[in-house]
C-alpha cells in the first residue's frame, strides 16, 4: 500500500470513529456535536401531530445548548437530525436504521405506536436509548432496555376512560370501532375491557383502515344496534369524518376517543358534528401542568402557534435524556441508559418523572375532555 493511500484508509477510519462518538474539534473553544435523532409523520394526515412533538423536541434542544452545556469537562451542542417516517412502520424501520448509521447517541420518537414498536428492536440493538411518545403497550413489554415512554400507556388510558363513560356518563351499550394500528386496537381493547369490569356491555365491534374516510357501512351496521356511544381507537383525521357521518345516518349516539382525537384538528374538521365528543388525554391539562403556562408562553413566542397537544410531553422527554447524559456526564449510551433508568426530574408535564423496570412512566394523571362551545373543556382528572 503506498503512503498516500495508507494516508486515506487512516482518514477514512478517523471519520467512522468520529461519526460514532459525535462530531469532536481539536480546538477546546469548539463544542463538541451530540447527535439526537428524530422521527415522526411529517407529511400525511397524521403531519400535525409530528409537528407538534418536533416543536417540543426543538424548543428544548434549544434552550439547553442556549445554557452552553458542559458534558466530559467540554463544551457541547446538540444537533437534531430529523426524519419523516410517514406513521407507516416499513418506513420507519428503514429512517431507523439510517439514523443509527448517522451516529446518533439518543433518540427521540418515534410518535406512533406502530412505528415506535418494530423501531426499538433496531435502536435495541445498536445500545441506543429510545424516548417514543408510543402508548401501546407493546412498546415496552417488548423487554428492550433502551425503550421509554414520553406518555403514558393505553392501560391506563383506555381503562379511565371506559370508567368514565360507564361511571359517570352512564353509557351502557357500547359500540367498538378502531384502526388495525396498534395504537387504535390496544387503545380499543383496554377500553372495552374496562367497560365490562364497570358494568357496561360492548354490542358491537367493527374495524377499519389508518386511512379510511368512508365509514357508512360500519355505521350503518352499528345504528342497528341502538348503541349508546360509539367508541373509536384512531386518530383525528378519521375521527372528524366519524362524525359527521353519525350524524348525516341519524346515529345520534356520543363519540368516544383517546388522545388523538383531542386536538385543534378535530374540532376544525368535525365542525358542530363534533359536539358531546369525549376524549381521554394523559396528563393534566397545560394550564394545570407543573410549568404548562410557562412553556405555552415559550412555544408561541419559538413557533407562532399555540401548543396543541403533544409538544410538552416532547419537550419533557428530550429534557430527560439531555439530563441523563449530563449526570453520566458522557454522551455514550451504555453510560447514559442508567441514569436514564433512574431518572427523578421535575418537567413541565409532571412534578415527578420517573420510570419503571419497563420503562413505564411512575406518576400517572388521565384527563377526560368534551367538545362544548367547539372547545374542549376538561371534566375529570385521574391520577396514579
Amino acid at each position: 500500500m503506498t503512503p498516500i493511500r495508507s494516508l486515506r484508509v487512516l482518514a477514512m477510519a478517523a471519520l467512522v470513529l468520529l461519526a460514532g462518538c459525535g462530531r469532536q474539534s481539536a480546538d477546546p473553544a469548539v463544542p463538541d456535536v451530540i447527535r439526537l435523532g428524530f422521527a415522526a409523520p411529517l407529511t400525511g394526515a397524521q403531519s400535525h401531530h409530528g409537528e407538534d412533538m418536533r416543536n417540543g423536541v426543538t424548543l428544548a434542544i434549544e434552550e439547553v445548548n442556549a445554557a452552553a452545556p458542559i458534558i466530559g469537562g467540554r463544551p457541547v451542542r446538540f444537533e437534531l437530525l430529523a426524519e419523516d417516517d410517514q406513521a407507516d412502520p416499513a418506513k420507519a424501520t428503514l429512517v431507523a436504521q439510517k439514523l443509527v448509521d448517522a451516529g446518533i447517541h439518543g433518540m427521540l420518537g418515534h410518535f406512533n405506536s406502530g412505528t415506535s414498536i418494530p423501531a426499538a428492536a433496531i435502536y435495541a440493538q445498536a445500545g441506543i436509548p429510545q424516548l417514543a411518545m408510543a402508548t401501546a403497550p407493546a412498546y415496552t413489554a417488548q423487554g428492550h432496555r433502551t425503550a421509554f415512554r414520553m406518555m403514558t400507556s393505553d392501560v391506563q388510558q383506555g381503562a379511565a376512560l371506559g370508567r368514565f363513560a360507564v361511571g359517570t356518563l352512564g353509557l351502557k351499550r357500547i359500540a367498538v370501532v378502531d384502526d388495525r394500528s396498534a395504537y387504535g386496537q390496544g387503545l380499543a381493547e383496554q377500553f372495552s375491557a374496562a367497560v365490562h369490569a364497570a358494568g357496561g356491555q360492548i354490542v358491537a365491534r367493527e374495524f377499519t383502515s389508518d386511512r379510511a374516510t368512508d365509514f357508512a357501512a360500519i355505521l350503518t351496521a352499528i345504528k342497528r344496534v341502538r348503541p349508546d356511544a360509539v367508541f373509536f381507537g384512531g386518530a383525528d383525521a378519521q375521527a372528524a369524518p366519524m362524525a359527521r357521518q353519525m350524524r348525516q345516518l341519524g346515529l345520534m349516539a356520543r363519540l368516544l376517543g383517546g388522545e388523538m382525537i383531542k386536538s385543534p384538528a378535530f374540532l376544525s374538521l368535525a365542525g358542530a358534528t363534533g359536539e358531546g365528543t369525549v376524549a381521554s388525554l394523559a396528563g393534566l391539562p397545560l394550564q394545570r401542568m407543573p410549568d404548562g403556562e410557562a412553556f405555552a408562553r415559550r412555544h408561541q413566542a419559538r413557533f407562532g402557534t399555540p401548543v396543541q397537544v403533544y409538544a410538552p410531553y416532547a419537550y419533557d422527554g428530550t429534557m430527560t435524556l439531555i439530563e441523563a447524559m449530563k449526570r453520566a456526564d458522557a454522551s455514550e449510551p451504555a453510560r447514559v441508559l442508567p441514569e436514564l433508568a433512574h431518572t427523578r426530574r421535575a418537567g413541565v408535564t409532571s412534578g415527578t418523572i420517573t420510570y419503571d423496570a419497563n420503562g413505564d412512566l411512575g406518576e400517572v394523571a388521565i384527563t377526560l375532555y368534551e367538545v362544548r362551545g367547539g372547545q374542549w373543556i376538561a371534566l375529570q382528572t385521574a391520577t396514579r
